[in-house]
């Protein structure tokens, strides 16, 4: 019985140095290699920090572009969805306020028109990013509501979206806030 004792103490003091503290070492290491060197890439308006490139932000200003709604009102704390299926009745109540809601302001639209990440969260509550048919059906809003033309805003939607990722994986999206912040300084 000893034997088998030694040999658990042994198991655990190397466990313990494994993961206590090799394992954390080695992800700070490679955090600090990470754009923000493991902070978080922090996004700059007039050299003050407004935000961060992944984690999204509630903006329901009718100048500004709306980001995807969140199940858990932005709270980075507490990210998580809301898990609540589509038979549900407080979901698609949720969702059809949402659908209301972007057809009160993009009168032009149709509900067919509207995309999906419009009026549903995402699986984390903070997704700062929506899909470029999500930006594109808000440029006339933001246009009329910021005296711009519908084309200044679009070459901006169009500077600010990404690719798929390496070219294949995923659909072009847009970074919401880092959208806004350019938004704000075309203004000037």
């Amino acid at each position: 019985m000893k034997k088998y004792i030694i040999q658990s103490l042994r198991l655990t003091g190397v466990l313990m140095v494994l993961l206590c503290v090799i394992y954390p070492l080695t992800i700070a290491f490679i955090g600090r290699l990470s754009p923000g060197e493991g902070s978080g890439e922090k996004v700059l308006k007039n050299g003050k920090v407004v935000g961060y490139t992944l984690i999204g932000q509630s903006c329901t200003k009718p100048e500004y572009f709306w980001g995807r709604p969140s199940a858990v009102g932005y709270n980075a704390a507490g990210s998580g969805g809301s898990n609540k299926g589509p038979t549900n009745a407080d979901y698609l109540k949720d969702v059809e306020g949402r659908i209301d809601t972007l057809l009160k302001y993009h009168s032009y639209l149709k509900k067919s028109d509207i995309p999906a990440d419009m009026i549903t969260a995402s699986g984390s509550g903070l997704d700062p990013d929506i899909s470029e048919q999500a930006a594109i059906i808000q440029i006339r809003r933001v246009a009329a509501n910021r005296g711009l033309t519908d084309r200044a805003v679009a070459e901006l939607v169009v500077k600010n979206t990404e690719g798929p990722l390496f070219g294949l994986f995923g659909p072009s999206k847009v970074n919401v806030l880092k959208l806004n912040v350019a938004l704000d300084e075309l203004k000037k």
